[in-house]
């Protein structure tokens, strides 16, 4: 295979999303550390976020040969990404790939490769299209998602999907020859998310956005009148009404907002199990980081999380109703034979298949065979 050293990377953020954004929902550490892995192969790799020019502060996080192109002018993200091209023009012209980390980053990857004639990845980490119809988004968003996927996919040079649902589902819809799609899951940095010696509280925690999407108003029903805990971790539009309804029924909720990535295992690590009651999902980080950590895991049986989760082996399936939310929670708690077979097995699991370190051999091989 190809050495990489005199080649550049050219990363395309997600539209209206920038450095300073992972930080503040405190993904940061977690974004940036395939990057700075990545950085001992190229001989540069460049940022190009929505951020301003205080963006440049978090070059000290990141290895010296990854530079920050920071947002320039005051367009709004969905008209300035038409501009980037030709804003940073001298950088993208000596760049020899271009990627992309979702769908939604496209638009300018798009006409740089037009432009310039260089090759384009485009990694999605979850196929937008299907997302927006489970969402029930209106007809033009999809019709528009549709394009765009149309036209980003049939220009890639390679697709990286972190579902094999994904890499079927575009197949299929947009005729694209299966060599040219990869199925590259979701890494897991191995040496921060693993098992401490911390005691367990009475608790059971979830982690994530707190919208439809992930059914917490079921979970909060589910717990009602079980003598457990429950600990939220992260921010959404229905965070007040989630914390009304917990006050309704009278559950033992808690609500802690987001956190830095890095202080997750220490949480992990202190609860009996973790929870991720979502209506679907793409390949979830942070059920990864959970089974990392050697933690039993309950999950509902549907789109993405029934790749990750073989029920009562590495982890419990159940239904996204409260009812069945409840007998999951209910007989893993009291199966301690169960938890620890669960226990033993998602660590297992993802160090077989979701290692930081081999996910990374698996995209660096695409890289040299472009």
């Amino acid at each position: 295979m190809k050495n990489l050293r005199d080649k550049k990377l050219a990363l395309f953020f997600t539209n209206g999303i920038s450095l300073k954004k992972w930080e503040e929902i405190g993904g940061l550490d977690r974004e940036i550390k395939p990057y700075n892995f990545l950085a001992n192969d190229f001989k540069k790799i460049y940022f190009i976020t929505y951020g301003r020019k205080e963006e440049l502060k978090f070059s000290k996080n990141l290895a010296k040969n990854i530079e920050i192109l920071p947002k320039k002018g005051f367009l709004p993200s969905g008209i300035y990404q038409f501009f980037i091209p030709f804003i940073y023009r001298k950088e993208l012209k000596e760049t020899d790939i271009y990627k992309t980390n979702q769908m939604t980053a496209v638009i300018p990857a798009i006409i740089s490769k037009w432009l310039y004639r260089k090759k384009l990845v485009i990694r999605c980490g979850y196929e937008l299209l299907s997302f927006l119809k489970k969402q029930k988004k209106s007809f033009w968003k999809r019709k528009i998602a549709s394009i765009i996927e149309k036209i980003g996919y049939r220009t890639a040079d390679r697709i990286v999907l972190t579902s094999e649902e994904d890499k079927k589902y575009v197949e299929e819809k947009y005729h694209i020859d299966f060599e040219k799609i990869n199925y590259i899951p979701n890494y897991i940095d191995t040496d921060l998310f693993r098992c401490l010696n911390i005691p367990k509280q009475d608790r059971i925690c979830f982690v994530g956005r707190l919208e439809e999407q992930k059914n917490l108003f079921n979970l909060i029903r589910a717990i009602s009148n079980l003598n457990i805990k429950l600990v939220i971790f992260g921010n959404g539009s229905q965070k007040k009404d989630l914390e009304n309804f917990s006050k309704q029924l009278k559950t033992d909720v808690e609500f802690k907002g987001n956190i830095p990535n890095k202080d997750l295992p220490k949480e992990f690590n202190k609860s009996k199990l973790f929870i991720l009651p979502s209506l679907y999902e793409g390949c979830p980080k942070v059920l990864l980081e959970a089974m990392a950590c050697g933690l039993p895991v309950i999950g509902t049986n549907v789109y993405g999380t029934d790749e990750i989760i073989k029920h009562k082996e590495n982890g419990y399936l159940c239904g996204t109703d409260s009812a069945s939310i409840r007998k999951a929670i209910t007989e893993v708690l009291n199966d301690k034979k169960l938890q620890e077979k669960m226990g033993i097995n998602t660590r297992k699991t993802i160090l077989e298949n979701f290692r930081l370190e081999k996910i990374l051999e698996k995209e660096i091989k695409i890289y040299q065979t472009l």
